[in-house]
């Protein structure tokens, strides 16, 4: 009991509690998935979960610490974002080459990057990062990567630890080239001393620090963007699922208040529009107002308040999503996939819907979403979409896996998809189980 005791308070004294959350390591089976090592992820029908890089029972070693976004370079070649730590420049992007017998060896492209989350290829070719405080481009082809870097969005908020609640920066490319940037909200639920202006409203997100927002940043055309920003939309609590449809359709996946309770709030997914308001921190749900913000419960109902299209399960917390169009998997073709990381009975999954021509899940009448160990549970509430569930035994089994916390999700050239668990540092490939 003394040991325990004591690598319980080096873990939480010394380590990040990413890290200390994933002590429980993976298991490898017998047999391969696509030629990597197959991980006991219980997977849809027809899907296996194959190991391309992370620690397992039999080997703990860790070569990334905390990876969260992914960006193929070519059938063989992967660029991957590490946080480091939650705090300090630790950041690193690595390379990650993979090879016919499913060897897959890691190579640092840029370090000492303070929080690096999104990544993504830019109109002019160029591969862009986010970081706590900015957006850079670098040339990962280049002899010395780290020489090319150059910065193309400053003056983001310096979202520091404990000051801000939430200091990613994710990014997305418009159609005409423009820049939706996500701000994350200075705190929860905007309460306390000094949270409401003059007029009554929430100084944090409709004050001087626009924050809870997405701002926009206008294309001006050879790689630069407008160095003014306006806001695009407000009352977005964090903002890290975040994608663009072919139709156009700019959806967000909202990761909501960390109410006590465990089925309070739900999460939500925004069609964003320009100048539209979200909510936060007035509402939560469809139209409710949350318990800090009683008074606003009348602006809630109201049409100024931008109502989600979809609710999600509660702390599920979606962190990344895309609408599959690869080959491997014929039933997923033109579904909408998405990572929820949360640590509850929830999260742990990868989720996919069926949508509509504008890429948005098409609710049902009796919507259901899955909590492990309890099976299915019902919304109670709407709008809302039953998923299908991509891996529906990924919770925590001692001695097999820690549960999932998925962040990134790619699809590879070949149709595999890909993801990263950022808590147990895992790099993985969903293919077809042969």
């Amino acid at each position: 009991m003394r040991g325990l005791r004591v690598c319980l308070l080096i873990c939480l004294s010394s380590l990040p509690v990413a890290l200390c959350a994933a002590r429980e390591r993976h298991a490898v089976e017998s047999g391969t998935c696509g030629g990597y090592p197959r991980l006991a992820i219980e997977t849809m029908r027809g899907m296996c979960a194959g190991l391309v890089v992370g620690p397992t029972t039999a080997d703990p070693s860790r070569s990334m610490r905390l990876p969260r976004s992914l960006l193929q370079l070519d059938a063989d070649t992967w660029l991957v974002t590490d946080l480091g730590a939650w705090d300090g420049a630790r950041g690193v992007v690595w390379r990650l080459r993979t090879g016919p017998d499913g060897a897959a060896g890691v190579q640092r492209v840029l370090d000492g990057l303070h929080l690096p989350h999104a990544i993504a290829r830019g109109p002019d070719g160029q591969v862009y990062v986010g970081e706590m405080s900015r957006i850079v481009r670098f040339d990962p082809d280049a002899e010395a990567p780290g020489d090319t870097v150059e910065e193309v969005i400053v003056g983001l908020p310096d979202n520091r630890l404990h000051d801000h609640r939430h200091p990613l920066s994710k990014f997305v490319f418009l159609p005409n080239g423009d820049l939706l940037v996500n701000v994350g909200a200075p705190s929860d639920q905007c309460r306390g001393a000094g949270a409401r202006t003059a007029s009554g409203l929430c100084a944090q997100s409709e004050g001087a620090e626009d924050a809870a927002s997405l701002r926009l940043y206008r294309y001006d055309g050879d790689g630069r963007w407008s160095p003014d920003y306006a806001i695009f939309a407000r009352g977005l609590r964090n903002s890290l699922a975040l994608a663009v449809h072919p139709s156009g359709t700019v959806l967000q996946g909202e990761n909501s208040y960390d109410f006590d309770t465990r089925w309070s709030p739900f999460e939500e997914l925004n069609i964003i529009e320009a100048g539209r308001h979200y909510g936060w921190p007035y509402c939560a749900d469809s139209a409710q107002a949350t318990p800090a913000w009683r008074d606003r419960a009348d602006w809630c109902r109201s049409d100024a308040h931008t109502a989600p299209a979809s609710l999600l399960p509660p702390h599920a917390a979606p962190l990344d999503m895309l609408w599959y169009e690869g080959a491997m998997f014929p039933a997923l073709q033109g579904r909408l996939l998405m990572t929820w990381h949360g640590h509850r009975s929830i999260g742990g999954r990868i989720a996919s819907f069926a949508v509509d021509a504008r890429g948005v899940p098409v609710p049902d009448a009796n919507p259901r979403f899955p909590v492990y160990g309890q099976g299915m549970r019902a919304y109670g509430a709407g709008p809302a979409a039953t998923p299908v569930i991509l891996t529906p035994g990924w919770g925590l089994e001692r001695g097999v896996r820690p549960q999932g916390s998925p962040v990134g999700l790619a699809v590879a050239s070949d149709g595999a998809i890909w993801a990263t668990d950022d808590r147990a540092g895992l790099v993985i490939r969903f293919a077809k189980d042969d």
